[in-house]
């Protein structure tokens, strides 16, 4: 069995938003050679994290955003007293920071509107990085 790990670095410009990360992780498991297996996505940071949703619209990531906002509100947490961001470290464990995604046939095992974000929930950070693991067999 054959593992890869790779840390890719994101630059995020607002404070919350979902970047679409997939092709960043398409290239990684296209270039390991593994055909069967699984990828694991995870986001080092307690105010981020890492989603699978809808790309097709835009207004589905909008509307992630708009969820989050009304669950957990900006400035009502103990947290906020020591650096004003207890709701980005909320939303970043309400949403988790990895996905584990199947490789089938050398691709990600996603369907056609699914898509894999990362998610910035106390930005602009120049430097976000997320951690690939990859783990399968080659084929031959």
């Amino acid at each position: 069995m054959k593992t890869i790990q790779i840390i890719l670095t994101f630059t995020t410009t607002r404070r919350e938003e979902l970047i679409d990360i997939t092709s960043a992780i398409e290239n990684v498991v296209s270039q390991s050679g593994i055909t069967t297996g699984i990828s694991h996505v995870y986001v080092q940071g307690a105010t981020a994290a890492i989603m699978i949703q809808e790309n097709w619209d835009t207004s589905v990531q909008q509307d992630v955003i708009t969820l989050l906002r009304k669950l957990i509100p900006v400035g009502v947490w103990q947290h906020d007293k020591q650096d004003g961001n207890g709701d980005a470290h909320l939303k970043s464990g309400l949403v988790g920071p990895s996905e584990t995604i199947p490789i089938i046939g050398g691709k990600l095992g996603l369907s056609t509107w699914q898509h894999i974000f990362l998610c910035e929930f106390d930005g602009p950070r120049r430097e976000r990085k997320v951690v690939i693991t990859l783990m399968g067999e080659e084929k031959g």
